[in-house]
């Protein structure tokens, strides 16, 4: 199969290279006073490689591309949209509203600054990344995450399907309605985290912040730690082991709650009946 070779040209037209398949692209700069969009839009079987992208919407319907050391920067508005197949390695990635409803896409040791990313993506794989975003991940699912460094506030809203390691996740309202979704060994810091989430387990995780862990179902914690952490487990269904004191527990509505030491517990006011089991290893 005979490859087309692009390399060290400036493209600023419109659709300048739509379509273009079986293609390597190589030290080439998307940007220029003619603003056009769209310039990779339909790619099939492309690489790109060391080049930057100051266009909107360059990989719109894009299939089985890879895009290495490469830069998105502000300018590159909503870069990919529906793609499929597609890899990103060693890239910065500053463009807003970068991937929206793609599938099977890995990113592996890029930086991202992006507010909405990774919104009502399939199959997508994060690894050794840095994300700053303040709606991360918004009603993905299938994902698998190891190594993520984030800052951002309202992440995986509304995901399904998800596993991640070894991470440091600053947020504030994380996992909201989530479902089916495994932390491992994770740093997990944020204000009202896991609110209405359904089958939400964590392994082995550092958790901060007030208020966590309220009105879940299936809820499990096994072996972590919880720091600052105030009124928690309220109107949820939870299996919890925790090593390390809890700020205050209130009004859990069922399971069990083991803790080497909790300040408070708060069985009052309730608009439903509590059958859990509290445990203060502390007081037995």
């Amino acid at each position: 199969m005979t490859r087309t070779i692009i390399q060290d040209k400036t493209f600023d037209a419109e659709r300048s290279l739509y379509n273009l398949t079986h293609g390597d692209v190589l030290r080439c700069t998307f940007a220029g006073p003619a603003d056009g969009e769209s310039v990779l839009k339909e790619a099939r079987d492309v690489t790109v490689t060391d080049s930057r992208f100051s266009l909107r919407y360059p990989l719109w319907h894009a299939r089985d591309f890879r895009v290495t050391g490469s830069v998105l920067d502000g300018n590159c508005r909503a870069p990919m949209w529906y793609t499929t197949n597609g890899e990103l390695t060693g890239c910065r990635i500053d463009g807003v509203k970068c991937l929206r409803e793609c599938d099977d896409t890995v990113l592996t040791d890029c930086t991202v600054v992006s507010p909405e990313f990774g919104w009502k993506c399939r199959g997508l794989g994060i690894k050794n990344c840095d994300i700053t975003s303040e709606y991360l991940f918004w009603e993905s699912r299938d994902l698998t995450i190891d190594g993520l460094t984030m800052h951002g506030k309202y992440s995986f809203q509304y995901i399904e399907n998800a596993v991640i390691r070894n991470s440091d996740l600053q947020t504030k309202d994380a996992f909201w309605h989530a479902k089916n979704v495994r932390v491992e060994d994770s740093v997990v810091a944020g204000e009202y985290l896991g609110w209405y989430s359904d089958g939400l387990t964590l392994v082995r995780c550092r958790i901060s912040g007030t208020q966590p862990l309220c009105y879940c179902k299936n809820l499990t914690l096994i072996d972590c730690t919880m720091e600052d952490t105030d009124l928690s487990f309220e109107y949820s269904d939870v299996e919890a082991a925790v090593q390390g004191h809890i700020l205050s527990v209130k009004n859990p509505r069922s399971g069990h709650i083991m803790a080497d030491s909790i300040g408070e517990v708060i069985l009052e006011e309730s608009i439903m009946a509590s059958d859990c089991t509290i445990t203060d290893k502390s007081k037995a």
